[in-house]
């Protein structure tokens, strides 16, 4: 379960990754592109400190960029390569916001999300009041009953894929939905128009 508060967060998260897709030489995406959100999932972070969020974005040619992202309250150390902006939340305050495939949170929530069988988390109001409705959803293709804490991310970019190499093997995550992936257990994503394998896990 992902709690998730009804506020204002400057820049939007379309703003924020606008300015930042641009500046990924995988993307494609040149400033000023009339981009959309085409879906959205999250995960849950175990301590509840971080927040995970995969955001599919649309780009004018209508491919789908995979862009997780990672909520945090302070600065990661060493992941000043992968900032993507700071953003001011209207409830939770300054919030700094990384390129997730950098931050060891999101690779161990991936990993235990494809290893297990996992799936999205479910999206609780703040206030209470239920769930958020669902822009999208992920699934694993594994059946272990646990997966290993992971605690070091080396992640590098060749074209349309990261690899993120951890501690308990190495993840492969699309940058573009469907490019090319090697073989292994998968994260397959959907949102509201279309459906794809995401994220590879290699042993």
């Amino acid at each position: 379960m992902a709690v998730i508060h009804r506020a204002e967060l400057r820049p939007s998260k379309l703003e924020a990754l606008a300015a930042w897709l641009p500046d990924q030489p995988w993307s494609g995406v040149s400033a000023g592109d009339d981009l959309a959100i085409a879906g959205k999932f999250r995960f849950d972070d175990p301590a509840g400190e971080v927040g995970v969020e995969t955001v599919l974005v649309r780009t004018t040619d209508g491919r789908v960029l995979q862009a997780p992202l990672t909520y945090r309250g302070a600065p990661l150390d060493g992941a000043e390569a992968f900032l993507v902006t700071e953003m001011d939340h209207s409830v939770l305050g300054r919030r700094w916001v990384y390129d997730a495939v950098g931050d060891p949170v999101y690779a161990d929530v991936l990993r235990r999300a494809i290893a297990t069988g996992g799936h999205e988390a479910t999206l609780e109001r703040a206030d209470g009041s239920g769930a958020w409705d669902a822009e999208g959803t992920a699934s694993g293709s594994g059946s272990d009953a646990d997966s290993p804490t992971v605690t070091t991310v080396d992640a590098q970019t060749s074209g349309a894929l990261t690899s993120v190499a951890t501690d308990h093997g190495t993840l492969v995550v699309a940058r573009a939905v469907g490019a090319e992936l090697p073989a292994g257990r998968t994260l397959t994503g959907s949102w509201s128009d279309g459906t794809g394998v995401l994220a590879v896990l290699v042993p």
